[in-house]
């Protein structure tokens, strides 16, 4: 499909980034602006800024072509996206926000008191970012190919080129603005298209979708990878694994308060909730109007639905705000991921390089080369590499994530005798399980099958209690190495700011960067 509308639709998105972005640099002075936007975004536009970037390729239109294709199993999907953040709110939201960190290894490094745990969580973001990056930017390039024809590598090249420039321009305060605004754009892009075509759907007499009986039958393992443990695997890397993508988690530290983190969690369920509703309406209208198609089809099928259910004109207007969205969804997610993934490249590479090499390097130079280096690794694998399935590699990344730092969070936040060999010990058992696993099913997808295949193709399940299970025995067993500071960690996690001591939130480096403005440094 070449449609001048669909281009001008994505063009549109692209400048308004652009424009957005700019404006957000003028709020940007230190160090805290360029990672957690000093930490004053209110709830609702934290909230919005968290669909926006949540919202990905998986989501949009990926949901939707999952239950084109694989049926009513698929409806679990935007359950199990909704509930990661009930699971968010009700256990580590405030607490992270109190800690007063930039990123996961700042947490990390703050409750164990230790810099290899501190490295060995930077590896595990960064991997994790990259992964989910990875479709991020293979579904733009599928997106504008669709509309205009062009090689899938313009639209790679398009989304990591404007996102690179959003986030080296003034990091989180430019990308807090960039995310809200999108989120409203996607929503928009998705329901009043949706609106549309099931007016026509009502109209032509409501015709049956067509479809065998696995696709309506649920927890069938007839025709898909599906099954029972499939399903609830799935389920415990969504409902875990929110709180473990490094791009989600760095969100909160934006808030003011514990308080205020809370409220953004609600605002985030109730903004979900919205958006869910409509990527199933959209499988059930590409069973109604199209036929099963080839993996690159279904793919793009929301975008090919509106010529199949309404007339010309209306059909191009209607896919060039589905593009358009679909465009947006693209930039958004991955503006946080490349957010996440070079604060944690800045402050753990760059940084100790720059004070042995460079020590009169400004901080904002040091997080640009950052930003670089974070674009490039997973462009080039986008470019060069395979085309993966959007929903399988993204749910990789939830299945690491719900086996490296959910567990981390959990126990880190609630429990006092996590001990440092006990951490590290469950960190390394689930990040190092799904990790192959997901290797293995990318990489040669052939090599197992049966139960075994099953077990790789979905790992939280297994990965995640035993990660948990490792943490607790080894911590049990090594008590010598709970740090010493555990009990004031634990306070100031726990201690709601109205009634805290002045000096048990401070943050050390909004201290440091205050003493440093005001020296002229």
């Amino acid at each position: 499909m070449t449609s001048g509308w669909a281009l001008a639709a994505i063009a549109l998105v692209c400048v308004t980034t652009s424009a957005i972005g700019l404006l957000g640099l003028r709020f940007t002075r230190g160090t805290s602006d360029f990672y957690v936007a000093g930490r004053t975004v209110t709830p609702w536009r934290n909230a919005s800024a968290i669909g926006g970037e949540y919202l990905s390729a998986a989501s949009f239109p990926g949901v939707a072509a999952l239950m084109y294709d694989r049926g009513l199993d698929t409806l679990w999907l935007p359950v199990g996206y909704t509930v990661g953040y009930l699971v968010l709110l009700v256990l580590v939201a405030a607490p992270l926000r109190r800690s007063g960190a930039y990123t996961l290894p700042d947490f990390a490094e703050l409750r164990l008191d230790s810099r290899i745990a501190r490295t060995v969580c930077s590896v595990f973001v960064i991997g994790i970012g990259w992964l989910y990056l990875i479709p991020q930017l293979q579904g733009a390039g599928l997106v504008l190919r669709h509309v205009t024809g062009w090689p899938q590598s313009v639209g790679t090249v398009v989304v990591a080129a404007l996102v690179a420039f959003n986030v080296a321009l003034a990091g989180m305060r430019s990308i807090t603005l960039v995310q809200a605004v999108q989120y409203w754009l996607k929503l928009t892009a998705l329901v009043v298209p949706a609106f549309v075509m099931l007016a026509v759907w009502f109209r032509d007499g409501r015709p049956a979708a067509v479809a065998d009986s696995t696709w309506w039958d649920p927890l069938t393992s007839t025709g898909n990878d599906g099954s029972l443990y499939g399903t609830y695997s799935v389920l415990l890397a969504l409902c875990l694994g929110s709180m473990g993508l490094p791009h989600v988690v760095v969100r909160f530290y934006t808030n003011p308060t514990g308080r205020e983190a809370r409220r953004t969690t609600v605002a985030v369920l109730a903004l979900l909730g919205a958006f869910y509703v409509w990527p199933p309406a959209y499988g059930w209208l590409g069973r109604v109007y199209l036929s099963p198609g080839t993996a690159g089809e279904r793919d793009t099928m929301v975008l090919r639905l509106p010529e199949s259910v309404v007339s010309t004109g209306v059909a191009q207007a209607l896919g060039a705000m589905l593009a358009a969205g679909a465009f947006a969804a693209f930039l958004s997610t991955s503006s946080g991921l490349l957010m996440a993934v070079s604060g944690v490249l800045d402050q753990d590479i760059a940084r100790p390089l720059q004070r042995r090499w460079r020590p009169s390097l400004q901080p904002s130079r040091s997080f640009r080369a950052a930003v670089l280096v974070a674009t490039l690794v997973p462009f080039a694998v986008a470019v060069l590499g395979g085309t993966f399935g959007i929903s399988l590699v993204v749910g990789y990344a939830f299945a690491i994530a719900s086996a490296t730092f959910a567990p981390l969070l959990l126990l880190g936040v609630w429990w006092r005798g996590l001990s440092r060999k006990g951490a590290l010990a469950g960190v390394l058992v689930g990040g190092l399980g799904t990790s192959i696993s997901a290797a293995t099913m990318l990489a040669r997808p052939d090599l197992v099958s049966g139960t075994v295949r099953q077990l790789l193709v979905d790992p939280a399940a297994w990965a995640t209690p035993l990660a948990v299970f490792v943490m607790v025995v080894v911590s049990l067993m090594t008590p010598g190495s709970i740090p010493a500071s555990t009990a004031r960690t634990l306070t100031r996690l726990h201690v709601l700011e109205a009634v805290a001591l002045g000096d048990l939130n401070a943050d050390p480096r909004a201290e440091s960067e205050r003493e440093g403005r005001a020296t002229g440094h």
